[in-house]
């Protein structure tokens, strides 16, 4: 007979949704992980693959984190108690943690960005959480040019030998 895997057995980190316009549309400062409070339908939804991040954002209300506007679609298995697919969900961090953003994006004009949604080794849904600033646009224009450059290198170096 055999097993089906247990939430403790995951050998690696899956990631399930990604910001990839965040590293080039903000300069990121600091990074944490937080956790995310999901009922059960979404985390079905999220272990099919399925969620996007691409608009979202965190925003701290009190002693609480909470992501705004993420997707995560309806189970398709689900009956009729499935989720709301873009309701705010809270994100669980420790209250010095919290403290540090709330100053940050209070004071300083940060943004709180999420990066990925993903499962760790334990098979919990964590998020990427970016503490970022966002960047104008001859800033986007000399990342551009960076990365166009090293793209160039790597040409030539791989011509080379």
């Amino acid at each position: 007979m055999v097993r089906p895997q247990r939430a403790g057995s995951f050998s690696k980190v899956k990631t399930v949704a990604e910001n990839r316009k965040a590293r080039y549309e903000y300069a990121i400062e600091d990074v944490f992980e937080a956790g995310i409070a999901l009922t059960g339908t979404e985390v079905k939804s999220l272990r099919f693959g399925e969620g996007t991040i691409a608009e979202s954002y965190a925003e701290v209300n009190g002693d609480e984190v909470w992501l705004i506007n993420a997707n995560i679609p309806e189970f398709s298995h689900g009956n009729r108690f499935n989720h709301e697919p873009r309701r705010p969900r809270k994100l669980l961090l420790h209250s010095r943690e919290i403290a540090r953003l709330h100053g940050a994006v209070a004071r300083q004009g940060m943004t709180l960005v999420p990066l990925s949604i993903y499962f760790n080794e334990r098979g919990r849904a964590k998020v990427e959480l970016a503490l970022a600033r966002g960047k104008k646009l001859h800033d986007k224009r000399a990342t551009e040019r960076d990365r166009d450059w090293k793209r160039e290198q790597a040409r030539i170096l791989r011509d080379r030998g």
